[in-house]
């Protein structure tokens, strides 16, 4: 066998060694993935099959077993009698005013951070850090205090200024992240055409931040929609009481409706799935986009 003909055999050889490590490597990602995905979706079909269940068939031990007869009507009871529509209407109040007070205030403080040239620029970062090992629940007794000395507890604005609060230090680190990647060479033509800070702000750095910030929306949204702690704590008034709290309704002292839970249960997390399947590349996408530079 001549060189070159032995050269091309080895060639060949590793080629196909290296195809064979690739399909194989490709293989266990596979398997992976489909592990994944069963252990994350199956407990979204066993929460449906639960919620058409009889309270005889839950209470039997079939877990795992499919309705003799699917119940709708646990979905009825769980609209009428959970107040369901009244809740909902809170938690979507609620939400809504703490998404869009993160982006607003989230968005100017990343600029001023990452794009002015300050003395104290790094050490507000730095305190915007070290919120994020803050724990909540390490909160709840002086928030109460300071809440109930300003007159402010048992209503809304007792649960949207903590969730603002907890929600700022991961949305400034994602903004921030992003808004220090934008070229200065863009503010500086902006700059020599007689534009403000306010107008490089508004007309430059919100329009190239929209995948970052719609991270921060759903990110948010996905915090806040079925939080418990805060809103259990600081809110006592059934007309305010937020998602969550419906599945109480259901509980007596010699009675549970579990079928009724879990249709509540499965309405409370339809818009959460639904938004975030329709949004989950917004997500990603933003989180990864300041990731080159910054």
């Amino acid at each position: 066998m001549s060189r070159i003909a032995y050269e091309r055999a080895v060639k060949r050889q590793i080629i196909y060694r290296g195809k064979r490590l690739s399909g194989i490597g490709k293989a266990l990602v596979y398997a992976l993935l489909s592990i994944l995905v069963v252990t994350q979706l199956y407990p979204l079909l066993w929460l449906l099959l639960y919620s058409l269940k009889t309270n005889e068939e839950i209470l039997s031990g079939s877990f795992f077993s499919l309705p003799a007869s699917p119940q709708w009507n646990n979905f009825t009871d769980a609209i009428q009698s959970g107040s369901y529509l009244k809740y909902l209407s809170n938690s979507v109040f609620v939400t809504t005013i703490t998404m869009l007070s993160v982006l607003l205030l989230a968005s100017l403080v990343s600029f001023a951070i990452s794009r002015f040239r300050w003395r104290y620029g790094q050490a507000v970062m730095l305190v915007f850090l070290i919120g994020l090992m803050i724990p909540l629940q390490a909160t709840l007794l002086p928030l109460m205090l300071i809440f109930k000395n300003m007159g402010i507890l048992n209503t809304h604005l007792s649960i949207i200024l903590p969730y603002i609060a907890f929600q700022m230090p991961i949305s400034v680190f994602i903004l921030s992240s992003f808004m220090k990647s934008i070229p200065h060479e863009i503010e500086e033509s902006a700059i020599m055409d007689g534009a403000s800070a306010l107008g490089i702000f508004s007309n430059i750095t919100i329009p190239v931040s929209l995948p970052p910030m719609m991270t921060v929306c759903i990110l948010t949204f996905i915090s806040i929609w079925n939080e418990y702690i805060l809103a259990a704590t600081f809110i006592s008034s059934q007309g305010l009481k937020t998602l969550p709290f419906g599945v109480y309704t259901f509980v007596s002292q010699f009675n549970v409706n579990y079928g009724a839970i879990g249709a509540y249960l499965v309405l409370g997390a339809l818009p959460v799935i639904m938004i975030y399947f329709l949004l989950a590349d917004k997500i990603t996408k933003g989180m990864v986009a300041g990731a080159v530079k910054g």
